[in-house]
Order: C-alpha cells, then sequence, then structure tokens
C-alpha cells in the first residue's frame, strides 16, 4: 500500500488501508482503480457551473475556486451546445440560460482569464461540437505560455447518448463518431493527458432509466467507441487509458454505491476479453459523478440538500475520482451563489468529517453490498447482450431500442409516484400547505446584448480571406478522412467561430432527425 499517514477513528481505533483479501487497484478493480484511493488523493470537487456570458462565468469559477474548489466543470448554454451562434435566429432567447455562450476564441480566452490552465483540471461538458471547444481551450493555453502536454481535464465527447437520453446532436452517428475517434488521435499525439471521452450515464439516468439501464447502454456506448477506436487504427492499451466515464448518484443509496463497483469490475473485463487489452491503466473504470438533477423537488426545495447528501455520499463509497454536487434551487432556476456554496460545503464536510477518506470500499465485503453488485452485473451484461445482438449500440439507437427501453422505464416510474407506490417527501407524500420563498437566480437579459456585440466585433476585426480559406480547408478535410482537428484548429486561430465551423460540416454531412429516422 502506499505509504500514507496514520489514521484512526475519534475513538482512537486504527483504520487500516483496505480490509478484506480483495485489493483496490488490481484487476478488475471492484474495490477501486488506485491502490491507495482517497488515503493518496481525495476525489476532485468539481462543481458545474455557467450562466449568461463568459465574464459572469469567470467570476462564478473564481468564486468557486477561492472557497476550495479543486476542479473546474464548464456548462455551455444551449446554443454552444448545438453549434449555433449567439447571433444565430435560432439561439434567440436561448443565450446564457443553460450555460455560458461561447462562439469564438474571444469569449474563451474571457473565459479562462486569470486561471491557471498549466494548474487546474477542467472538465467541459460539451458533444457535438466537443473537439472546437477543446481545440479552443488548447489556444487559449497556448496564448497563457501552458504547453499541451501540461493540460488535464476531460472533455465529454459522447454523442451516442445524445441520441437516446439528451438531444444535442447534430449531425448523423457515424460521421460523429469520425470527430470522436479524430479527437482521441488528436490527444494521444498533443494533449496526452487529457481524458478524450466521458462516457455518460448520467443523461442516460435523467431521461427515466433504471441503475442497471445507465450501467448496461453506457457500457455499450464504450464498448461502440473502443471498436470505432481500433477500426481507426488505434491501440486499446493507449485510448483505453484516457477514457473515463460519467455517473449519477441517485436516491437508493446501496444500490448506487453497488453499480459503481459493478461498472469497474464490469468494464475491466470488457477491456480485456473484447478488446484485448493488457495495460491495467486501460482496463481500470475512472469516473466522474453527480448527484441525481431529476430526484430534485421544487416543492419544498431545502429537503433537497439531504438528497444530495446522500448521493453524493454513495458515489464517495463507490469510489468515484471527482464529484459534482448539486444546488439545492436547481429544480427551479440555475443555482445563486448561497446555493452553489452550500452544495460545495456538503463535498468538503462528507471529505473532511465523515471519515470518509480514511480506508478504501468501506461497504465492500457487506453481504448485502456484495449480492447487488453481482446482480446488478448480470443483468446489465444480459442488456449488454441483447444490445450485441442488435449489431452494438450504434445500431441498437438507429432501430430505437435504446430509446425505448428507457421511456418505458421513466413511464413505469412516473405511475407508480402518481399512485403513491414511490413516496417523495414534500411531493407525494409530508407536504406542506403554505408555499416556499426560495432566493433564485436571474440572468441579466442585457448579457445576450453583449455576447452579440462580441461576435460581431471578432467577424468585423477578423482576416475575411484567412477565415474563408480556413473554412474551405475544414470541408475538404471533411470529405475524405484525414484527421479534422488539425484544420479546425486553425479555423478557429482565424477567429473562425463555432458556429460557422458547424455549419460547414452540416453542409457537408447533413444533420440527424431523429423522428424522421425512427419513422
Amino acid at each position: 500500500m502506499a505509504a500514507t499517514d496514520d489514521r484512526t477513528t475519534e475513538s482512537g481505533i486504527p483504520i487500516r488501508p483496505v480490509y478484506g483479501p480483495e485489493q483496490p487497484g488490481e484487476y478488475p478493480f471492484t474495490r477501486g482503480p488506485y491502490r491507495d484511493m482517497y488515503r493518496g488523493r481525495p476525489w476532485t470537487i468539481r462543481q458545474y457551473a455557467g450562466f449568461a456570458s463568459a465574464e459572469e462565468s469567470n467570476a462564478r469559477y473564481r468564486y468557486l475556486l477561492e472557497r476550495g474548489q479543486t476542479g473546474l466543470s464548464i456548462a455551455f448554454d444551449l446554443p454552444t451546445q448545438l453549434g449555433y451562434d449567439s447571433d444565430d435566429p435560432r439561439s434567440l432567447g436561448e443565450v446564457g440560460r443553460t450555460g455560458v455562450a461561447i462562439d469564438s476564441l474571444a469569449d474563451m480566452e474571457i473565459l479562462l482569464d486569470g486561471i491557471p490552465l498549466g494548474e487546474v483540471s477542467t472538465s467541459m461538458t460539451i458533444n457535438a461540437p466537443a473537439s472546437l471547444l477543446l481545440l479552443l481551450y488548447e489556444l487559449v493555453a497556448e496564448r497563457q505560455g501552458v504547453a499541451a502536454e501540461r493540460l488535464r481535464g476531460t472533455v465529454q465527447n459522447d454523442i451516442l447518448k445524445e441520441y437516446v437520453a439528451r438531444g444535442n446532436y447534430i449531425f448523423p452517428p457515424r460521421p460523429s463518431m469520425r470527430l470522436t475517434t479524430d479527437l482521441f488521435a488528436y490527444c494521444a499525439e498533443r494533449i496526452p493527458h487529457w481524458n478524450t471521452i466521458s462516457i455518460s450515464g448520467y443523461h442516460i439516468r435523467e431521461a427515466g432509466a433504471t441503475a442497471v439501464q445507465e450501467l448496461a447502454f453506457t457500457l455499450a456506448n464504450g464498448i461502440a467507441y473502443c471498436r470505432a477506436a481500433v477500426d481507426a487504427g488505434l491501440s486499446p492499451d493507449e485510448f483505453g487509458e484516457r477514457l473515463s466515464f460519467f455517473f449519477n448518484a441517485h436516491n437508493d443509496f446501496f444500490q448506487e454505491v453497488a453499480k459503481f463497483r459493478a461498472a469497474r469490475r464490469l468494464w475491466a473485463r470488457i477491456m480485456k476479453e473484447r478488446f484485448g487489452a493488457t495495460n491495467p491503466k486501460a482496463m481500470a473504470l475512472r469516473f466522474h459523478a453527480q448527484t441525481g438533477g431529476s430526484t430534485l423537488t421544487a416543492r419544498q426545495p431545502e429537503n433537497n440538500i439531504v438528497r444530495v447528501a446522500v448521493q453524493a455520499l454513495s458515489a464517495v463509497c463507490g469510489g468515484a475520482q471527482s464529484l459534482h454536487t448539486n444546488s439545492f434551487d436547481e429544480a427551479l432556476a440555475l443555482p445563486t451563489e448561497r446555493a452553489a456554496r452550500i452544495a460545495l460545503r456538503t463535498q468538503q464536510v462528507i471529505a473532511a468529517e465523515a471519515g470518509t477518506t480514511d480506508t478504501a470500499d468501506p461497504l465492500g465485503g457487506s453481504y448485502y453490498i456484495e449480492a447487488l453488485t453481482d446482480e446488478l452485473e448480470a443483468r446489465a451484461r444480459e442488456l449488454i447482450e441483447r444490445v450485441d445482438e442488435l449489431g452494438g449500440a450504434v445500431a441498437a439507437i438507429e432501430e430505437g431500442f435504446v430509446q425505448g427501453e428507457i421511456e418505458q422505464s421513466a413511464f413505469d416510474w412516473q405511475q407508480q409516484v402518481e399512485r403513491g407506490e414511490r413516496v417523495i417527501v414534500g411531493v407525494n407524500r409530508y407536504e406542506e400547505d403554505e408555499p416556499e420563498h426560495v432566493e433564485l437566480q436571474r440572468i441579466d437579459p442585457a448579457a445576450e446584448g453583449r455576447q452579440l456585440e462580441r461576435t460581431a466585433r471578432v467577424r468585423s476585426e477578423r482576416s475575411a480571406d484567412e477565415a474563408e480559406r480556413a473554412i474551405v480547408a475544414v470541408r475538404e478535410t471533411a470529405r475524405g478522412d484525414a484527421n479534422l482537428l488539425p484544420p479546425m484548429r486553425e479555423a478557429l486561430r482565424a477567429r473562425c467561430t463555432v458556429g460557422e465551423i458547424c455549419e460547414a460540416l452540416r453542409e457537408e454531412w447533413g444533420m440527424y432527425d431523429l423522428l424522421r429516422a425512427r419513422a
């Protein structure tokens, strides 16, 4: 075990780094991906934030970092996620509403102003245009004098779950998979410490999936990404090291702990048995967790503080590498500073006062936890096999199988709540008659106007000829099979916007229409 300091309980009882015969950090990694787990380094506290403009979001990031947050997590607004500029007519009224608006390098420079990118690990929740946002991050680091090899973080880059759970896709699945694997190859060469994908079960669960479905469909998507990477000539022992996962933490505490343990065991066996991985780092599943947004209630919203604490504790007992805790007011609006501070302090209390960093896999060996882990693994494996029979995750998505399974589970859950069979405190039991006043975050309506002005200024001040040549290079590369990221990087450097580059790719590849695809 790692040479870490001695630990005792409050009563002075010595605490060993791990209990039981099976060790964390060893195949199949049920007990954790690292030998010393949180004794060596606690999980990263990574509070998800972003709203209005780059200026306001930068101020929120500084606020959280000053109060003990240990990593950035950037939320982008809906137009940015869909590859539209803020001044596109389709963006009207959505600019800065669900995250920060990023149209060009000018916005990213402001967003990250004063944040040392060589020291901070950053997660970016962006999928269809993920490569463009990572390239903007790299260009800002370049301007800060930070070499790309020093950058650490994760870009979500998980397009498959958008087709089944979230809806923020742009292109059809197969060219989207090309962008994903191009990013894998680009980072292997230029940004080696960057996690190139965060394969996301979070949004699958938010759409109404059960824990088993979250586990199975997430890992099935992971199999599809690995298959695409191998087909593109990449080594599973190499790209496997940079894969990460993103799971939900819901209210059923013991099931959630078991789910995280089962996920590691399943993935280790998938990488070894399906892809022939021999590198332990490529087999060891690492994950970020976020507490369940869909579990938050608008009624009696302060109850959400308790829900979030229970969910966060499940992620920690399950061995998460980083964690976001939702704010209690998020069923009503984006979080206020007060609510964000309470969410941050929730993690800090769990880390500093609850004894959670003293020993690895503290619930391992419990009859109940071990039985749940085995059962979740077996049921998820059966569902993965059904996806395999359909031809894999991409084919299962194209046929609507995954969507149908999630939709049925969501319907069943809602029926149980409405019949009172599943208790939601403050909603269908223990209600209060008096309404509660909650201070809400208000987005400055003038922020959208400022964003449009900046984007217009970028276009007017850049070299029009240089920008046009850069877009032509992107189009030509899209028609072939070369890596798209280098020409897209140069287009961003020439002050082309995210929307302009995505529009060029739309014209080459088309847009995905889910309803037509399922007709």
